[in-house]
């Protein structure tokens, strides 16, 4: 009963909000297909349900104040959803909804409040979760391929190119991955007049990854001292190929402990199945011990 009430009070707010979308104005801002670059075909498709979602999103402002909607908004930028934190919001409470809607045959009414609580946690965190593990496999590419990216750098740049020349090269030349598309983006403010160190900060702060971090610091540094870029690519260069084949050892040394789990409940069952289980039958047909009784 609680659910249908729920469901119904939801539905009654979004009658509500379709009937008074003409005269609610969201804040000037470019349009969520526009920043994650999808065709016409898409707009149309998906046009009038974002529309009925910006219209909800106007709900949702007062969740999205302060530091939360800062670090919201950071999180889903990096996480590349083209979400707004009060569209993200709405996801949130659209999970919560559907979770309370699809478990309420199987609650208990002895224990109603805690499946309730429970539900709501979970479709609130649920979201949460996939943000966080789509950040997560993202730095995990940029960390793969940022060793790559550095030796090509440090090889265009030790033939004789710019920094500039060289980092646009190798956007130009290299297979289109996240990596990628950030340098190209850190080229494009540059070529716009911000200074290239601002640019290579604001890249390694937007990942806080400690390998990146480490790039863009001595390239900082390169350029305040004046040394020479081409000798501080060749160093990072040998650091990153180090800092690999030690993420390696650390990845291999943990795989005996990873298989432990399905080595006691999957492998080690069958094979007592198979050894024991012939003696076992037999033991129980013959029965040696009624011959010594």
């Amino acid at each position: 009963m609680l659910v249908m009430i729920l469901i119904l009070a939801f539905f009654s707010v979004f009658t509500f909000v379709l009937g008074v979308a003409s005269a609610i104005q969201l804040e000037g801002r470019p349009t969520l297909d526009r920043i994650i670059g999808r065709t016409t075909q898409k707009k149309q498709r998906f046009g009038i349900f974002r529309h009925l979602i910006r219209a909800l999103m106007f709900f949702n402002k007062p969740l999205c104040a302060g530091p939360i909607g800062e670090r919201m908004r950071k999180d889903l930028n990096l996480s590349r959803v083209g979400l707004f934190p009060e569209e993200f919001i709405f996801v949130k409470e659209s999970a919560v909804i559907l979770l309370l809607f699809i478990t309420y045959p199987y609650s208990d009414p002895n224990n109603r409040m805690f499946w309730l609580i429970a539900m709501i946690a979970a479709g609130w965190y649920l979201p949460e979760f996939w943000i966080k593990t789509k950040i997560k496999k993202i730095k995990n590419q940029v960390i793969k391929d940022l060793p790559d990216a550095i030796d090509l750098l440090s090889l265009c740049v030790n033939a004789g190119l710019d920094f500039l020349l060289a980092l646009k090269w190798v956007i130009d030349k290299s297979v289109p991955s996240i990596l990628i598309l950030e340098l190209n983006h850190v080229l494009q403010e540059v070529q716009v007049g911000k200074p290239r160190r601002d640019a290579l900060v604001d890249f390694a702060n937007k990942y806080q990854i400690p390998d990146l971090s480490t790039f863009t610091r001595a390239l900082v540094q390169a350029d305040r001292m004046g040394t020479s870029v081409s000798d501080a690519l060749n160093i990072i260069s040998e650091d990153m190929r180090v800092s690999r084949f030690r993420r390696g050892e650390q990845t291999a040394l943990k795989a005996p402990l990873k298989m432990l789990f399905p080595l006691l409940f999957c492998i080690f069952p069958v094979v007592g199945i198979l050894v024991a289980g012939p003696i076992l039958l037999q033991f129980m047909q013959e029965n040696p011990l009624k011959a010594l009784s």
